[in-house]
């Protein structure tokens, strides 16, 4: 039962992170941007996919729907789920502003089958969706009855040793990572967190700061393809991702933000691709 009670506490917990990234004060989202024609994929994505133009499309976690959209602007036909029903409002709307054709599902991911209708080409999700979801290997068990034969399953995410660091300042004043989070948490033991403001910058309050998150292993991602009885194409780690993690991130020219040279080398994020 503590996994339901935090899936309601998360859900309650993003309807106000929604409410606040639609209006994308900052820029974070590049909404307008995307309004004006933009691509949110990054070039991880980018160039792990490849052509994605015919293919049935299920972008799980698929919040305020930019990147589902994105790939109905590279050709696919694309369904997005996600749990905030103010998310998937936005999601629709955007859809209906810049004419893509779209279906978005409001539920949760774990009933995913009940909720979606067919077999997919590509089940896709990246970026903030598992340090939310108490197993990864239950998810992906999810993840590949949406596929067809042949059908891929890929995410991309933040690296599990990247979330157990922070960054402070050494003895000489320089910022240093530090190991301050745990490696791995049960599925019934999730870390409780007070979050006031959400990650863009924009500093509105959320009015249901608590929320609810677990870390997970590198192999958990690996024994849950195995598991689901998919093969794996391909576990890459990479040196960038799509956020400023630390202060000290530096933004290189494709737009991924990079450690200085000065730090550590430190897998910032992971990727995988599966075949059923």
């Amino acid at each position: 039962m503590a996994d339901h009670t935090a899936t309601d506490i998360n859900r309650i917990h993003w309807d106000d992170r929604a409410r606040i990234h639609a209006r994308d004060a900052t820029g974070y989202y590049r909404i307008a941007e995307f309004r004006a024609g933009a691509d949110t994929l990054t070039p991880i994505e980018t160039a792990e996919l490849g052509d994605v133009s015919g293919l049935r499309v299920l972008h799980l976690q698929c919040h305020l729907g930019l990147d589902t959209l994105s790939l109905a602007r590279r050709g696919a036909d694309v369904t997005g789920l996600d749990f905030s029903a103010t998310a998937i409002g936005m999601a629709r709307q955007l859809a209906s502003e810049v004419g893509l054709p779209a279906t978005f599902i409001e539920g949760d991911v774990h009933d995913v089958r009940d909720l979606v209708a067919g077999a997919f080409d590509l089940v896709f999700a990246t970026w903030g969706v598992f340090c939310w979801i108490p197993d990864p290997g239950r998810w992906i068990r999810n993840a590949a009855a949406m596929l067809n034969p042949g059908g891929r399953l890929y995410i991309a995410d933040d690296h599990p040793t990247a979330a157990q660091l922070e960054e402070e300042p050494g003895p000489d004043g320089q910022p240093r990572l530090v190991v301050s989070k745990p490696w791995r948490t049960a599925a019934d033991a999730p870390v409780a967190y007070h979050v006031s403001e959400s990650y863009t910058g924009d500093p509105a309050r959320i009015d249901h700061p608590e929320c609810r998150q677990w870390a997970h292993a590198l192999s958990a991602f690996v024994a849950g393809v195995i598991d689901a009885g998919l093969v794996l194409s391909f576990l890459h780690e990479h040196d960038g991702i799509p956020w400023r993690r630390f202060s000290s991130m530096q933004r290189d020219g494709t737009g991924l933000w990079r450690l200085p040279a000065s730090m550590p080398y430190v897998p910032l994020a992971f990727s995988i691709l599966a075949t059923r």
